[in-house]
């Protein structure tokens, strides 16, 4: 049976090579320069590792949502294009200049912001973000004009550099997201008409790359597809040809054998319902396994399933193992590739009534990241 380095409770494996294997697949899929999405440190995965990985595998940017993410991954060396598109009120833009950092630029306010913040001969680099009916950030119809005609005049006197125009969609269906994109289409043709040709354009995220074609437009912002996670109800990874990249698992913390009828966890919402063998796994909610799949969240030990007995703790859940052989040490997989006869990210989602992002997403900082390959 499998077991965890010596000394190893928990550790979340992530496979380098699964993230840049996702990203030719989606690029050779899409036809499409790729914005590799590694914001919230890589969804969990970690930002730099994930950044080098998704542009050995051809992504040419990096998206994130924040200036600070950006810069650290800057000062880890990383040089590519990077584009941060959510800011504070009152945000100075001067390090983001200064470190050649891509800015997501969502109104007049942001745009004379970015504007103050170019430096002699260094233009602030900016995309100018649409708001197609998100309703939540993006410059709104009524004033494209006046953005775009500002925007093309600071561009002109050399304080901004107009890298792209985008937007964010709805994902609530497929004529909803196609609504958006006409009314991108038109902003774009509004914003060429006052002097704007920014060389991207950008719509569509890992979801309408891969359903929507319309949406692709020559660049593509890659989020959960990158880390082999599927953002559709109804296909798993496997269906879009994707691998996961992390494997959430732990060493067995204790064994013993209870009789029919003993309490498990908080509450005793779990009673034995026979004489059987619990194995303790040394994961909780304070780790992001999250407590609503208590009682259903699926896992594997020694290659059977299981289910989660009783209430996940901050700390800790119980396996009802019933007869099979276990011992301290064997390893417990909560969720990685499918394909390999383990559980998937997706199955915790379902059990915690969520969705997949909010599972990797959520894996606390005590859970140890190991980079493996292959």
């Amino acid at each position: 049976m499998s077991r965890l380095p010596d000394g190893v409770m928990r550790e979340a494996r992530i496979d380098v090579d699964a993230i840049a294997d996702n990203v030719r697949h989606l690029r050779r899929l899409a036809d499409a320069e790729i914005i590799a999405v590694v914001k919230a440190d890589a969804y969990g995965h970690g930002a730099f590792r994930c950044a080098v990985a998704a542009l050995q595998g051809g992504a040419s940017r990096l998206g994130v949502a924040e200036i600070a993410e950006a810069l650290r991954l800057r000062r880890e060396g990383i040089t590519a294009p990077i584009l941060a598109w959510l800011h504070a009120p009152g945000t100075s833009f001067a390090e983001a200049v200064e470190h050649d950092i891509e800015v997501g630029v969502s109104g007049i306010d942001q745009l004379l912001q970015a504007a103050a913040a170019a430096s002699g001969d260094r233009p602030a680099a900016v995309h100018l973000k649409i708001d197609t009916g998100l309703s939540r950030n993006g410059v709104p119809p009524a004033e494209y004009r006046v953005v775009f005609a500002e925007a093309a005049r600071l561009e002109r006197i050399g304080r901004l550099r107009v890298v792209g125009l985008f937007s964010h969609l709805s994902n609530a269906s497929a004529a909803d997201d196609l609504a958006a994109l006409r009314v991108f289409e038109e902003a774009v043709v509004e914003a060429a008409s006052l002097g704007l040709n920014p060389p991207l354009r950008h719509i569509a995220a890992t979801h309408a790359a891969i359903a929507l074609p319309e949406t692709r437009l020559g660049c593509v912002r890659i989020g959960i597809g990158l880390y082999g996670l599927s953002p559709f109800p109804d296909r798993t990874s496997a269906d879009l040809g994707l691998r996961p990249a992390m494997t959430l698992r732990a060493a067995v913390a204790a064994v013993r054998r209870v009789p029919a009828g003993q309490g498990v966890s908080y509450g005793y919402a779990f009673r034995a319902p026979r004489d059987t063998t619990l194995a303790l796994v040394p994961l909780g909610y304070a780790d992001g396994v999250p407590r609503q799949a208590s009682g259903t969240g699926p896992v594997t030990i020694g290659g059977r399933r299981f289910r989660v007995a009783g209430r996940i703790a901050m700390d800790q859940f119980v396996v009802d193992v019933g007869d099979t052989p276990v011992a301290v040490g064997d390893e417990v997989v909560l969720f990685g590739d499918p394909t390999l006869g383990v559980p998937s990210a997706t199955e915790w989602a379902d059990a915690a009534g969520t969705i997949n992002y909010d599972i990797v997403t959520g894996i606390g900082p005590r859970v140890a990241r190991r980079q493996v390959a292959g």
